[in-house]
C-alpha cells in the first residue's frame, strides 16, 4: 500500500505568491540565483540558495550558508509572508505550461515506505548532494522542496480532482517562464478519507524527480528515530498519464580523434542514417545527430532493439553502450568532462549553438524516455542511466513547505 498523509502546510500569502515562489534550487547556479532574486527580498531563493546573500567566494556548503537560510526562512514566517495551515489537509497543485496541464496531490509520503522501496527509485544519488539536503532540512527544521512523485492513474481520483479544481483556486499566478501555478485546499473530511483510502490501494509510488530530497528526508527520519514530523516527506503526486518528460540531449566536446567521415561511417554500422533530417526525433529508437551544421536522422538497426532488458533498450542506454563508449571513448558519463547533458526545455537550437560556436564538436537530440519505461524499470529495482529524463514543468519551491 502507498500511504499519503495530510499535513499543516506552510504556504505563501496568496497575494505574494508570485514574488515568493521560485524554481528549485538545483536548476540554476548561484550566480543565476543572485540575478533572479535581485531586488526581491521575498524570493525563496534567499532560503533555498542562501549563499546569494553572502560574499561571492563563500563556500556554498559552509555552516554560514545554512544558518543564513534559516534566518531568511524564519523572517518570511515572522513577517507573515509564509503562513501555516491551521489544520492538516491535502492540497491540489495544478501547473499549466503551454497546452500541457498536470494536477497533483500535495501530501506527505512515508519515509519508512521510501526506505522499504514502496516509494520506488530509478536513479543513484550522490552522497555530497544528499549531505547538502540533509543539512538544509536540519537547519530549517523543514522540507521546502517537494519530491515529484507519480502513480498509475486512478479514474476515481481523477474525478474527485476534477470536481475540486472546478472551483476558484486559492493561489493562482503565472511565473516569469510562462508556467501557471494554481492550488486548491482539500478540506472536506470525506474527500481526505477517500484519497487516503484510494492511495492505500496502490502497490507503489514512483519518484520522478527529487531523488536527493527524498533520500535526505529518509536520513533525517532515521537520525531522529521517526520523531516529530520526520516520518513523512513533502511530495506532489501526479497521475502517470499527465506526466510530461522531455528529452535529455547530449553534446560532445570532440570526436575522439576521428574525422567527421570516420564518425559517420561508424554510426552507419549502428543506425540507419538519413540526410537533412528534422532535429527533433518523433519516435522511440530515433535520434538526430548534429555535425558540421547539418542534422542527420539516426534510427537504431533492428538487431540493437530486440532481446535486451528494459534498461538496455532505453535510447540513452543504447546510445551510451553502442556509440558513446566504443566510438567516442566516453566510458563513464557520470564523470566524463567530454559530454554535456542539455535538458530538452532548452530545445535543439541550444545544441546547434553549442556546436556552431566550436565549443562542442557534435550533438545528439534524443526522443524522451517514456513514463511507462521508468515505472517498469523501477518496479524491477533497476537503475536508469544518468540524465535519462527531464521533467517539465518544475515544481515551485515555497508553494508548500513541511515543518518537521
Amino acid at each position: 500500500m502507498a500511504t499519503v498523509t495530510p499535513f499543516a502546510a506552510l504556504r505563501p500569502d496568496p497575494q505574494l505568491a508570485s514574488k515568493v515562489c521560485e524554481l528549485p534550487y538545483d536548476v540554476m547556479s548561484s550566480a543565476e540565483a543572485r540575478v533572479m532574486a535581485a531586488g526581491n527580498p521575498l524570493s525563496f531563493l534567499h532560503v533555498s540558495k542562501p549563499e546569494i546573500d553572502l560574499p561571492e567566494d563563500t563556500d556554498p556548503y559552509s555552516d554560514a550558508v545554512y544558518a543564513k537560510g534559516r534566518e531568511k526562512f524564519q523572517k518570511l514566517i515572522a513577517d507573515g509572508v509564509l503562513r501555516r495551515d491551521p489544520h492538516p489537509v491535502f492540497h491540489l497543485y495544478r501547473q499549466v505550461m503551454g497546452d500541457h496541464c498536470q494536477t497533483g496531490l500535495v501530501a506527505l509520503a512515508s519515509c519508512g515506505e521510501y526506505l522499504h522501496d514502496i516509494v520506488k527509485k530509478h536513479e543513484l544519488t550522490r552522497p555530497d548532494k544528499e549531505d547538502d539536503r540533509v543539512r538544509h532540512i536540519e537547519a530549517l527544521d523543514a522540507q521546502t522542496g517537494p519530491v515529484f512523485l507519480t502513480y498509475q492513474a486512478v479514474p476515481e481520483i481523477d474525478a474527485l480532482v476534477s470536481r475540486i479544481t472546478a472551483g476558484e483556486p486559492e493561489i493562482d499566478f503565472t511565473a516569469p517562464d510562462g508556467v501557471r501555478h494554481s492550488s486548491w485546499p482539500v478540506v472536506a473530511q470525506a474527500a481526505i478519507d477517500f484519497l487516503i483510502a484510494e492511495f492505500a490501494k496502490l502497490p507503489a509510488l514512483y519518484i520522478a524527480d527529487g531523488h536527493h530530497r527524498s533520500a535526505a528526508a529518509g536520513r533525517v527520519f532515521q537520525s531522529r528515530g521517526g520523531a516529530g514530523g520526520s516520518a513523512g516527506f513533502l511530495t506532489v503526486i501526479f497521475p502517470h498519464d499527465q506526466m510530461k518528460i522531455l528529452a535529455y540531449n547530449r553534446a560532445l566536446k570532440d570526436l575522439n580523434g576521428h574525422s567527421p567521415e570516420e564518425v559517420l561511417t561508424a554510426l552507419g554500422r549502428v543506425f540507419e542514417v538519413s540526410e537533412n533530417a528534422a532535429p527533433v526525433p518523433v519516435s522511440k529508437h530515433d535520434l538526430a545527430f548534429y555535425l558540421a551544421g547539418q542534422w542527420r536522422g539516426l534510427r537504431f538497426k533492428p538487431e540493437f532493439t530486440t532481446g535486451r532488458s528494459a534498461i538496455d533498450l532505453l535510447d540513452v542506454s543504447l546510445l551510451q553502450n553502442e556509440v558513446l563508449a566504443p566510438l567516442f571513448g566516453i566510458d563513464d558519463p557520470r564523470t566524463s568532462k567530454r559530454v554535456a547533458f542539455v535538458g530538452g526545455i532548452r530545445g535543439t537550437a541550444e545544441l546547434e549553438k553549442l556546436v556552431d560556436s566550436g565549443e562542442f564538436a557534435c550533438a545528439f537530440s534524443m526522443f524522451p524516455t517514456g513514463i511507462e519505461d521508468l515505472m517498469e524499470i523501477a518496479d524491477a529495482g533497476g537503475i536508469m542511466p544518468p540524465k535519462s529524463t527531464w521533467f517539465e514543468p518544475k515544481l515551485r519551491d515555497a508553494m508548500f513547505s513541511h515543518l518537521i
